[in-house]
């Protein structure tokens, strides 16, 4: 059995949770969310806490078990707080900008990048326009979302540039010219008399 299944959720004051049969619905400042649960699995509210239980044989459906906790958390922690994803834009004269329909960046292509802004989500970029905020009730969307927008220009290992989550490390390759210094043959003084 999934140790994180197991543990109940504590649905906050100021959050509303319904389960209908299969869905689970929560309602906060920030939005409403909804989750049907997967086959075998059964939630249960009593007293502002939300446990989850396997119904039948445990086998296969113990997978999703601690899948459908988190979902269900998550989605709590959504509506209540929300989630944040911060991506950095490195490279000369990459830039974007956002207003509240769409998403507009400048990456060295020949074209401007322009992606639309799924409902119930905010994005804004600090003044230097190199910092995108993605902001969310759904840890789902955030997530995807940001994973969309950095594989449009991935990082690049020689010189840094693209787009990655802030504080992410890329592993950075010496270049032709690093690498070839000191090599024999390399700058043909080598081993000529």
């Amino acid at each position: 059995m999934s140790r994180i299944g197991k543990k109940t959720i504590i649905v906050p004051e100021k959050i509303k949770a319904k389960i209908e049969g299969k869905t689970v619905a929560v309602e906060g400042p920030l939005g409403k969310l909804s989750y049907v649960l997967p086959e075998g699995i059964v939630a249960e509210l009593k007293d502002n806490k939300i446990s989850i239980s396997v119904s039948g044989e445990i086998g296969a459906r113990d997978a999703l078990y601690g899948t459908a906790r988190a979902r269900i958390n998550n989605m709590i922690t959504g509506v209540a707080n929300g989630f944040t994803k911060v991506l950095e834009i490195n490279g000369v004269g990459f830039k974007g900008s956002a207003d509240a329909q769409k998403l507009t960046m400048q990456l060295g292509f020949s074209h401007p990048v322009i992606i639309d802004i799924p409902a119930g989500i905010k994005m804004s970029f600090d003044p230097k326009q190199t910092l995108l905020t993605i902001m969310g009730a759904d840890k789902c969307v955030v997530g995807n979302l940001a994973a969309q927008i950095k594989r449009i220009r991935p990082p690049e290992p020689y010189n840094g540039t693209g787009i990655r989550y802030q504080g992410e490390r890329i592993i950075r390759k010496a270049g032709k010219t690093a690498a070839g210094v000191g090599a024999p043959g390399a700058g043909g003084a080598i081993g000529a008399k």
